[in-house]
């Protein structure tokens, strides 16, 4: 199974880009970040004629979810993050596709900081923190795809030091996405390449694609059942390219259909 993540950054406005690669990478199940749409305005119909279902928890102008499947029916789990009844937030739908459990997540940017915004995205890890330990143990393979607006380490950002200040790379951010990881997640790019440098998101300013200026934003986290068929985990830097395209690349796993090596061991291990 072929599982990406890709934030948009404005499903309808990028659109032709989205299909474009839909048709040629033919991923199985998709998990879209910023939608930026509310649940009306979500283009069901281009993307079902590419032969994908889908799911999607929208919101006006800002945030928005989505999961795609092209290899069977989506059993809705979740949507909304447990933990706060008060946040209207469009940032979190969880589905059951082909035997895996999928959680689509846009995690909250948290700038500027500190601040109000800051602060919610602590909570928000924190209520995120909760319900992946509910998940992490299942009987079943688990991935947890999304843009978590989260550099976990040096490894993972261009020039580290222009990043201290932001509220992606501050260390109260990177220790709650270690304590996540210390559930018993394995981080499918790190797991396959443990030292090199790889970005999902440049900025549209000063050639940073072009420049290779990036940062490691966009992550897959699979539980141990599913990092026990983690086969490949890539970056498509392709649509980074193309004309009037989002700031992320798509991110990408393979499953194997049964487990080939233990958890937490590298290929040749």
């Amino acid at each position: 199974m072929k599982i990406a993540t890709y934030n948009v950054n404005g499903i309808n406005g990028r659109l032709a880009v989205l299909l474009r690669w839909l048709e040629i990478a033919q991923p199985d199940v998709v998990c879209l970040q910023e939608l930026k749409a509310p649940d009306e305005r979500f283009p069901q119909e281009p993307i079902r004629d590419l032969g994908y279902d889908a799911i999607w928890h929208g919101q006006k102008s800002w945030n928005g979810v989505a999961i795609l499947s092209r290899v069977g029916e989506i059993h809705e789990t979740r949507r909304g993050l447990p933990g706060d009844p008060a946040d209207t937030q469009s940032r979190y739908i969880e589905a059951a596709v082909d035997g895996v459990l999928i959680g689509a997540l846009y995690l909250p940017n948290g700038n500027p900081q500190p601040g109000p915004r800051f602060d919610y995205k602590l909570r928000w890890l924190e209520r995120l923190h909760d319900r992946l330990s509910t998940l992490v143990t299942l009987d079943a393979p688990v991935v947890i795809a999304g843009d978590f607006n989260v550099i976990p380490t040096d490894l993972d950002v261009y020039v580290p030091d222009r990043w201290r200040d932001d509220a992606l790379f501050a260390p109260e951010v990177k220790t709650a996405c270690a304590r996540l990881l210390g559930q018993g997640w394995t981080d499918a790019l790190r797991e396959l390449h443990p030292a090199a440098h790889i970005y999902t998101f440049w900025k549209y300013w000063r050639r940073s694609f072009e420049r290779d200026a990036g940062l490691r934003i966009d992550h897959l986290l699979l539980n141990a059942r599913a990092a026990g068929r983690l086969k490949v985990a890539e970056v498509d830097r392709r649509p980074r390219a193309w004309e009037k395209t989002s700031d992320h690349a798509p991110v990408w796993i393979e499953l194997a259909d049964k487990a080939a090596r233990r958890p937490g061991t590298k290929k040749g291990d």
